[in-house]
């Protein structure tokens, strides 16, 4: 399966952001990122709707919004307008997992399931036929900057079995220290789309289209 690079929006100059984007635009890369965070499901507080609506403006970028928020039924009509086309939800964040993912569906968007590094593989094992994407988690949840988890490898190992049995053309996001040496291990894994932050494409020292170009040099 081809891989795809999602950027997140989070790490980038936000200052100028709409020159990130033209960058990002001009890189042909497949995705923005769009962390969501409601100070609650994790402690940090990150992006709104509004914020989504102000950037389509600028960009046909496919947007990946990523929502690590509690209960997230109550928004995704929000989501949907502003522009999303795939949200993904944490397993963790809902009683009703099937309903939230059939909200999704009813606008006709891409939806997947994310899970932190301490939530097994097997809580999606009876929706997994329902989903576009898998999102492992190598981090916990709410900043950048941190340290892979890992065992989360070995999820990513498991969610591709899962995948291969029930639904192959599902897609395996990596979300969290998706850096240069992280790359290859995790794509030798399973993975396929990558989200790319402060450990690769938005580093201080290095520019946007060069870090995209060296990871793709690495994914090959």
């Amino acid at each position: 399966m081809e891989y795809k690079i999602s950027a997140s929006v989070m790490c980038s100059d936000l200052l100028n952001l709409e020159k990130d984007i033209q960058l990002l635009d001009k890189a042909g890369i497949e995705y923005l990122h769009w962390d969501i965070m409601d100070g609650n499901f994790v402690p940090n507080y990150s992006m709104n709707q509004d914020f989504m609506k102000a950037a389509r403006e600028i960009t046909d970028l496919k947007f990946d919004v990523h929502l690590m928020i509690e209960r997230p039924g109550r928004y995704i009509d929000k989501f949907a307008k502003a522009g999303a086309d795939l949200i993904v939800v944490h397993e963790e964040s809902t009683r009703h997992l099937h309903r939230v993912i059939q909200q999704i569906k009813k606008y006709n968007l891409e939806a997947g399931v994310a899970l932190n590094p301490a939530t097994s593989i097997k809580n999606i094992e009876y929706i997994v036929d329902d989903l576009d994407l898998i999102l492992i988690m190598t981090v916990n949840p709410g900043f950048a900057g941190q340290k892979l988890v890992p065992s989360t490898l070995k999820k990513i190992e498991s969610a591709k079995k899962m995948v291969e049995d029930n639904k192959p053309e599902i897609d395996i996001q990596v979300d969290g220290n998706v850096s240069f040496s992280n790359l290859h291990k995790m794509h030798s894994r399973g993975a396929n789309v990558f989200v790319a932050g402060s450990s690769s494409i938005f580093k201080k020292d290095l520019e946007i289209l060069e870090g995209i170009k060296k990871m793709r040099d690495i994914l090959g």
